[in-house]
């Protein structure tokens, strides 16, 4: 077994033998934190500047620590650093090189601060460019489907309840339905945003630092709204990982539920739309097959992240005040759920907007299944009979319609006036699919006239 003396940490003074190699592997965050590093040294340096700004720091020990840090950046963006689980995580790692290239300079930098706020302010840092990332992904796909949806505003399809045709809609419609649950994600992730972007930085350990700092200015230079309020909670508070991941759970649920349609619509019984090739793959063994691949795996991914979120909340669950190890967990769930949410927001911020439509077979769909019957009660209705009365009168025309295998459409005047005497022939405007659809010109109908206007608002939402 390969041992270090525990004189070789960072923090091993206290201890007289050193840490178990299974334990010191066990322990190590390294292998998986290190893409905090950008926001580690971020952090550094606002804090270098601030510990010179308070004259707890000498300019020139400052000056150093900034050219160590950028020389420091440099190589890990070239891959030349060298990651040692032997330190732990990205911050030791980065301490210590910092150290070993500008001396006792580098050993001040912690002055002020602990571990506990550092990779806490890391993770803000780290979170607020990723809802930033996804916010973007989400306002391309939104802006696709708005596209999307003016191109078909007229396109006819059946809508659905219970999965069984229930009233002609337009595709457009339909696209601004999906518009509206990406809406609320994006609003509640921009809300979330609020929230992550509060310092820990100062909170030290978990009770402040005894140094006259000023977290206000670290703050600004950070691009914080402002410092957390309490030092304890400051350290502790995983709550905006965890709403994240809610957020980022929605949205996948979201998208699953769409790729669901997608789905059903490529099939062979459905056949409303061809998804593109690229976003396709074949089977090894069925030469006619094409899978679609992109809203599968996307649905299935809706399921990985919600598992994150229910990781995050049992993390949680029974820590006391103020940080606990434990948190290291929160790192592996998180990074997982941004780099899954960003691709399929990706993918489908691709693929929607280049879904080719079958618009005769949706015409066909919208035509079976009686879906103008609701528009038959209501023109009763409007003749004077009670809606109990109209929907008992359609449903009996729909089982003429059944048992002689017609619509309702198709159905003659004398045969219709029989049901109801007070039918003339202006009910055939009605029971048209575009007379349907028409007809619904109200704000959030299905009309085409609505759909555009409601294209134009969303429009000026999305900014």
């Amino acid at each position: 077994m390969t041992e270090n003396t525990g004189n070789e940490k960072l923090w091993g003074g206290r201890f007289t033998e050193s840490t178990d190699a299974f334990v010191e592997a066990f322990t190590a965050s390294v292998n998986f934190d290190q893409r905090l590093y950008r926001y580690d040294i971020e952090g550094s340096r606002a804090h270098a500047r601030m510990l010179a700004h308070t004259g707890i720091l000498a300019d020139t020990d400052r000056d150093a620590i900034l050219d160590g840090l950028d020389l420091i950046e440099r190589e890990i963006e070239a891959g030349d650093f060298e990651w040692s689980v032997q330190r732990e995580d990205v911050h030791m790692n980065i301490e210590a090189r910092l150290t070993a290239l500008i001396g006792e300079a580098g050993k001040k930098l912690h002055t002020g601060r602990s571990r506990n706020d550092q990779v806490a302010t890391d993770l803000r840092l780290y979170l607020r460019d990723c809802i930033d990332a996804a916010v973007s992904e989400l306002n391309r796909l939104q802006t696709g489907l708005l596209e999307l949806a003016e191109r078909e505003a007229d396109t006819l399809m059946p809508g659905f309840t219970h999965l069984q045709v229930a009233m002609p809609v337009t595709f457009g419609h339909h696209m601004l339905a999906w518009f509206e649950n990406l809406q609320r994600d994006r609003e509640r992730l921009l809300d979330c945003r609020r929230r992550v972007n509060i310092m820990p930085l100062g909170a030290a350990a978990l009770a402040g630092t005894s140094f006259p700092i000023d977290r206000h200015f670290s703050a600004r230079l950070l691009g914080f709204d402002v410092p957390a309020e309490n030092s304890l909670d400051a350290v502790s508070d995983r709550d905006f990982v965890i709403e994240f991941c809610s957020d980022a759970a929605l949205v996948l649920i979201h998208l699953s539920r769409f790729s669901e349609e997608l789905v059903l619509w490529a099939s062979a019984q459905f056949d409303f739309i061809d998804l593109p090739d690229r976003f396709c793959t074949g089977s090894s063994i069925m030469p006619q097959k094409k899978n679609p691949d992109v809203p599968e795996l996307v649905r299935g991914k809706a399921g990985r992240v919600t598992g994150h979120l229910v990781s995050l909340l049992m993390l949680m669950k029974g820590q006391p005040l103020a940080y606990n190890k434990d948190n290291q967990e929160d790192k592996e769930p998180l990074f997982d759920t941004v780099d899954t949410l960003l691709g399929c927001l990706r993918a489908f911020a691709d693929m929607a907007p280049a879904l080719q439509l079958k618009s005769d077979n949706m015409r066909r769909a919208a035509a079976s299944g009686y879906s103008t019957a609701t528009d038959l009660a209501d023109y009763l209705v409007r003749k004077g009979l009670a809606f109990r009365d109209a929907h008992e009168i359609v449903g009996n025309a729909v089982r003429i319609g059944i048992d002689s295998n017609r619509d309702l459409s198709e159905m003659g005047l004398e045969e219709l006036q029989q049901l109801a005497p007070v039918i003339d022939t202006d009910v055939f405007e009605v029971l048209s699919l575009e007379g349907s659809v028409a007809a619904r010109d109200h704000f959030g109908g299905t009309a085409p006239r609505q759909v555009r206007k409601a294209i134009s608002r969303a429009r000026e939402r999305l900014g």
